[in-house]
């Protein structure tokens, strides 16, 4: 019988990996390597396959199989990555991104260990479904991730849909291509914003990482006597939303009415979203959320204001509790789930 799983998390950044349990717990520390994402894919997958051995070597286990969190439109059925913005290498002074590359088979050849995977931020929501806030058994959970984007996902368990449904657990909603779970791009205002995917309005134009450092310059600069501003030393390039979070801790009221407007946008995406799914869990993950109560305060604000009473009174809007380890959790999860189909 399987014991353990590998879970790696490719970013565009670094690629981490651990082996992982079945009941979600790393039996040794994640290792990490850098990505050389922007270096063509040949030298990404020799730093892929370099941290996964290491990991294997690490746990002193051998693993059934890998399961792998990537950010980008991924076809999980093939393991092909259909399309990754931050991926690929110059060629004729322009960057040419990953398309249709087939991650799955090459990481098998090499490894000779079956490989699956899914977008980073739909398997965030299964490893948080998996072995955080839903601890296995929430009738449905919704996730979004805060950070450089907003990314998400959906977790849909038999108690929300009609009809002959007979699994146990939590899937992942997909969708027809595997481009489900797109919930940054959930627009709250068409007159809004212009967002990256080049939409008007898009949460994801409200409250990423960027939007809320540019609303905190703005803020610090209407109010120069604020301690946010006091805390940049005059520098408004050194806002970042953790100085925003270490101004509100004080209690700072500027830094306090950034995070009660964010929040109040994200409470209107979530109240959309509720009305969609009907969850009994909304988990925010991310960097961001450790913002904490000011950002969840007007979260919770705007929610009561726009949700479905009947649909609220069912639901809890929760930070989550694996940040620190999403991807490699949602891997692994993914790679449990395959195992356990195997049976």
């Amino acid at each position: 019988m399987a014991t353990a799983v590998v879970g790696v998390d490719l970013g565009g950044t670094n690629v981490r990996a651990a082996v992982v349990n079945r009941a979600g717990e790393l039996l040794a520390p994640p290792v990490q390597h850098p990505s050389r994402a922007q270096e063509g894919f040949a030298l990404t997958l020799e730093q892929i396959t370099l941290t996964i051995r290491e990991a294997i070597a690490a746990a002193g286990v051998s693993p059934a199989r890998i399961g792998m969190a990537v950010p980008g439109h991924i076809d999980s059925a093939r393991g092909v990555v259909r399309w990754a913005p931050n991926f690929g290498e110059m060629r004729d002074e322009v960057f040419e991104v990953w398309r249709d590359v087939p991650l799955a088979d090459a990481l098998q050849a090499r490894l000779n260990l079956p490989v699956v995977m899914g977008n980073d931020a739909n398997l965030a929501a299964l490893g948080e479904y998996t072995y955080g806030v839903g601890r296995g058994a929430a009738r449905g959970l919704v996730m979004l991730t805060l950070g450089t984007g907003i990314g998400g996902g959906v977790v849909l368990t038999r108690h929300q849909v009609q009809g002959n449904a007979h699994w146990e657990g939590g899937v992942l909603l997909v969708g027809l291509s595997g481009g489900a779970g797109e919930l940054g791009h959930t627009i709250i205002n068409f007159a809004g914003p212009r967002c990256g995917c080049g939409a008007r309005g898009c949460i994801e134009a409200y409250a990423r990482r960027d939007a809320i450092v540019e609303l905190a310059r703005e803020q610090a600069r209407r109010n120069p006597d604020s301690l946010l501003n006091r805390l940049t030393e005059g520098d408004p390039a050194k806002i970042t939303p953790a100085l925003v979070s270490e101004a509100a801790a004080q209690g700072d009221p500027t830094a306090l009415a950034i995070w009660r407007e964010v929040g109040y946008y994200l409470g209107i995406a979530i109240a959309s979203l509720i009305s969609v799914f009907n969850p009994e869990i909304v988990a925010i993950g991310g960097q961001i959320a450790k913002a904490g109560a000011p950002l969840f305060a007007a979260i919770h604000e705007a929610v009561r204001d726009y949700a479905l009473p009947t649909l609220l009174q069912d639901c809890r809007i929760v930070p989550a509790e694996r940040i620190e380890d999403a991807g490699i959790l949602g891997g692994a999860a993914l790679a449990w789930q395959a195992v356990e189909a195997r049976r």
